[in-house]
């Protein structure tokens, strides 16, 4: 018998005995009406994900692995009283779980859509159930909007921008008679029946999530540029973009170009699918539900394949993800940059000689890909900055925070896109940029010293388990003179006391990364002036892109500066501030590479497919060293509103920043 069973009749029949309830929900297959088609009505979508009825022993199964996951979670009793200005996020985790794990809900979908928005809400991207089955399609609006210096506005590159979906795409608003092509550039008066900036504070409270602060939440609802994989891209935004099918359309009054009388219209969504193939009900089912050989974990020790990238460790990453496939299309041509690229610019980093040939700028898109490549490509743009008399450095962080999925239609097919990454690689560009007598480059790091860690790394010890085949391996971290742990060090013996909000909660002893040697030579003093260096971006840079910038901050009061947000409220220069994940299935493979999967306080392996992602390491400030980055508030030194010529023109913003900036 399979580890897993993937076909829904079989996994009922093994959950509950009996088929006699299903058997009448396949009697109308309202599933089959969509099958194989790239776009459909978003109504069709709801009709067929709903069509599965809430099954309890599911609902169970579910509840007990995401309770499990959080006593990993080591920003849990900061939520009971989460710290101005981050006061939106303030819940109690376990009283939410009590309430889902007995709330009546009518179908499967009810109650993933109601899971999904509780650990969204909690606005860290590192935290959070991703259902593979209600995450399979995304609603996308022909119509994503921006916030510029005179209001908002449907994107003005609408036209080139949507034309990049392809025919398909197109001729599914043509059919359905939507003319998409007259609302470019027109400017938006109300969305929803509320005041466009009251709407987009909405879905930033209640659709974003990934970000404590809100402000950098209003810059996840609108359109923005990026780097997606080594491409320049453009992304719809959260309003535009939705995670979850919930929506048939969206009413806007606004007024558009060339005229100066608002209408209202009402603008249709539409569902793309971005799943494995289906056919019916109990082919979407089995294919994109039903748990499968990669849903959960598996024992290392007895396992060849490791998740590893180099020198046989297994690499901490640091990364927001949203899973949610947010649709990031190619930027338009027009306004992808001109300059000519300098050396290093193949991969995750562009970096180019603005016109001023005074400026360097390094578009840093995300700290994953290839990491030595990453290494060499920073090496070769500085070495050829130098060499043509660049004197100032602008980085570029703008929507370096989160996973991407790619699904177009058209050429390419379920690209998953990463930005975050890896947390030594913002440590090493730190350093780099640095110079290599600051020391260790990084932040003091811990994790929750629950009962079930210690167990493990009891376990892992007492069998010599190390960093080849565990996140947990002693040897993965280093004393505070950079002398890594003995393999049976037990760094959580005794727990660090540790109280947040009125709750003890231990942690593990301190320790620093292990990341140097790194694949290159690091110079000893700093390649520029770091009065020089200037960091610009959205504000949508977390994971191991927000330790990067709290380093640059902290240790060097580093000139940032913040594009974007409302009128006259400010938006933090970072996002959510984590310092390591893991997905769940590595989670679990921690569990049961340390033979503790029968132990009673280990989650239970998944019955559906799905993700439930945990942040598992905290960083602590160095301004105070008991409070976690993620809670420290830093405001840029400068803020600057997006104008028609910087919000979708990467070379347009480099060269006003560089004015700004530098003196």
């Amino acid at each position: 018998m399979p580890r897993l069973l993937r076909p829904l009749v079989a996994s009922l029949a093994v959950l509950s005995g009996s088929l006699t309830s299903f058997a009448a929900t396949f009697a109308s297959d309202p599933c089959a009406k969509i099958g194989g088609q790239a776009f459909v009505q978003p109504a069709d979508v709801i009709a067929c994900q709903k069509s599965f009825p809430l099954n309890e022993t599911i609902r169970q199964n579910v509840i007990a692995t995401v309770s499990g996951v959080f006593d990993f979670y080591t920003f849990e009793d900061y939520y009971l009283n989460s710290p101005p200005p981050f006061q939106e996020s303030t819940t109690n985790i376990r009283a939410d779980l009590a309430k889902l794990k007995s709330t009546p809900y009518a179908t499967d979908y009810d109650f993933n859509l109601a899971l999904y928005r509780f650990t969204t809400q909690l606005n860290d991207g590192h935290t959070g159930w991703y259902p593979s089955c209600y995450i399979s399609y995304q609603n996308l609006l022909p119509a994503p909007i921006v916030i510029l210096d005179q209001g908002v506005f449907i994107v003005p590159d609408l036209v080139q921008f949507v034309t990049l979906l392809g025919s398909a795409f197109t001729n599914y608003l043509q059919s359905i008679g939507f003319n998409w092509q007259r609302l470019e550039g027109a400017k938006v008066l109300s969305i929803g029946g509320m005041s466009a900036f009251d709407y987009i504070d909405t879905i930033a409270s209640t659709v974003s999530g990934n970000y404590l602060d809100h402000g950098v939440r209003v810059n996840s609802v609108v359109s923005s540029y990026r780097i997606s994989g080594t491409s320049f891209s453009q992304r719809f935004g959260d309003l535009a973009g939705p995670s979850f099918v919930t929506q048939t359309g969206l009413t806007m009054t606004l007024i558009p170009v060339n005229s100066t009388k608002p209408e209202t219209v009402t603008i249709p969504y539409v569902a793309s699918f971005s799943g494995n193939p289906f056919t019916d009900k109990a082919s979407y089912w089995a294919n994109n539900c039903a748990a499968n050989d990669d849903t959960n974990g598996v024992d290392r020790r007895s396992d060849s394949t490791q998740r590893t990238q180099g020198n046989d460790v297994l690499r901490p990453i640091g990364k927001i993800v949203d899973l949610a496939p947010k649709q990031a299309v190619a930027l338009p041509g027009p306004f992808v940059p001109t300059l000519p690229q300098v050396n290093g610019s193949t991969g995750v980093i562009k970096s180019y000689i603005l016109d001023d040939k005074k400026t360097g700028v390094m578009f840093i898109g995300s700290f994953e890909g290839d990491y030595t490549q990453f290494q060499t490509d920073t090496v070769a743009a500085i070495a050829q900055f130098q060499a043509s008399g660049v004197t100032n450095l602008l980085i570029d962080l703008t929507d370096n925070g989160g996973e991407r999925r790619v699904f177009l239609h058209q050429a390419v097919a379920n690209v998953d896109i990463w930005a975050g990454g890896y947390v030594c690689l913002g440590l090493f560009l730190h350093q780099y940029l640095s110079g290599s007598k600051i020391g260790y480059p990084g932040f003091q790091s811990t994790m929750r010293a629950n009962p079930l860690a210690q167990k493990i790394v009891a376990s892992n010890i007492a069998q010599g388990i190390d960093s080849s085949l565990a996140y947990y391996g002693s040897d993965n971290w280093a004393f505070f003179n950079n002398t890594p742990f003995p393999a049976n060090y037990n760094y959580m013996k005794p727990p660090a006391p540790n109280v947040v909000n009125g709750k003890y909660d231990p942690t593990s002893q301190r320790f620093y990364d292990i990341c140097t040697p790194f694949q290159v030579d690091v110079p000893s003093t700093p390649p520029f002036d770091l009065s020089k260096v200037a960091l610009v971006g959205n504000g949508n840079c977390a994971s191991t892109c927000a330790l990067f910038t709290t380093l640059m901050n902290e240790r060097h009061n580093t000139k940032i500066a913040i594009f974007g947000g409302k009128p006259g409220e400010q938006v933090q220069f970072k996002g959510m501030a984590g310092n390591q994940v893991l997905e769940w299935a590595d989670l679990d493979s921690e569990i049961k590479t340390s033979g503790l999967k029968n132990d009673p306080l280990a989650p239970p392996d998944l019955l559906v497919d799905g993700n439930m992602r945990v942040n598992w390491r905290t960083a602590w400030s160095f301004f105070n060293e008991f409070e976690p980055i993620a809670y420290v508030s830093e405001l840029p030194k400068f803020q600057f509103a997006y104008t028609k010529d910087t919000y979708n023109n990467p070379q347009n913003l480099w060269t006003f920043a560089a004015k700004q900036l530098f003196h």
